[in-house]
């Protein structure tokens, strides 16, 4: 990646976080009922809760995706507002659901969700078991702490011999394994992967030295190093992706929620939704059904 464009992108996500106003963002969003959305709800599906779209969402605080509002109760962020878009423009009411990230496969499959929005990248093998809507497009992003010797992260030699957090089961740690590969087979050090389940584990292992890199959604690394100052963006990973509602394979369910989407977007719902959590640059034109998922070639 460019210098110069790594520069307006972190100025980009910095000037987006520093814009967001929390307690503002507590307030819901309301969205029309839509017809056109509604008339591809299959006649045979069968929601969780009659009347209700139950849905996974993250259970860890990710902000801008997903937090705790002030009463340490309520979940804010940018995916439970889309997931609230959605139930308002099916007519329907909203259960949201907190969920680990190894936990919504199941969910999904098993019936306790209908729709899981946890930032699930469409990928082929995923394709397989689950249908997908898009609704936002993601970059990977490398933070460190902001006195860290590590200035730029480009590729595998860059993450020889470092300790990087990075989430089980997913794309990112797909890429680390590939860049350990690499680093193998060029008789460099592989990078040690450091798997943990909770933000606050992970903030504490970059103060305090016991990781070096944490590897993960940019929308959530640009926010932190807005909001505080004590992390900074070093450098993209080399993949994008689409983003997308995740449903069980084969139920229909896909084509009301791209529906849904689909029509927020014509009528600017969608793009407050964005904006308000500072995800403007990560914003769809339209909502794609099972569109290529992220290859690792």
């Amino acid at each position: 990646m460019k210098q110069g464009f790594l520069a307006l992108l972190l100025i980009a996500g910095s000037a987006s976080a520093g814009q967001i106003d929390l307690q503002a963002n507590e307030k819901p969003l309301t969205a029309r009922r839509d017809e056109t959305a509604i008339a591809k709800i299959p006649a045979n599906y069968r929601f969780v809760e009659p009347g209700t779209l139950t849905v996974a969402i993250s259970a860890l605080n990710s902000p801008p995706l997903a937090l705790v509002a002030s009463d340490n109760r309520t979940r804010i962020g940018s995916d439970p507002d889309i997931a609230r878009l959605l139930a308002q423009n099916l007519g329907l009411k909203l259960k949201l659901v907190p969920t680990a990230w190894e936990d919504w496969p199941l969910g999904i499959t098993s019936g306790r969700y209908d729709v899981a929005l946890v930032n699930i990248a469409v990928t082929e093998a995923r394709k397989q078991k689950f249908d997908f809507a898009t609704y936002r497009a993601d970059s990977l992003a490398f933070s460190v702490k902001s006195s860290s010797p590590i200035q730029a992260i480009h590729g595998a030699e860059d993450l020889a011999g470092r300790k990087v957090i990075v989430g089980s089961g997913t794309n990112q740690e797909r890429i680390l394994l590939g860049w350990n590969e690499e680093n193998r087979a060029a008789g460099r050090q592989p990078a040690q992967p450091i798997y943990l389940t909770d933000d606050a584990s992970g903030n504490l292992y970059i103060q305090s030295g016991r990781a070096d890199v944490v590897f993960g959604p940019q929308a959530v690394a640009s926010y932190k190093a807005a909001l505080n100052g004590t992390t900074r963006v070093v450098g993209l990973g080399p993949k994008k992706a689409w983003v997308a509602t995740t449903t069980k394979k084969g139920n229909g369910l896909v084509y009301a929620l791209q529906a849904a989407l689909d029509g927020a977007i014509a009528r600017g719902e969608y793009q407050q939704v964005l904006a308000r959590w500072g995800e403007q640059g990560e914003a769809v034109t339209q909502s794609l059904v099972n569109p290529p998922g992220i290859t690792y070639n």
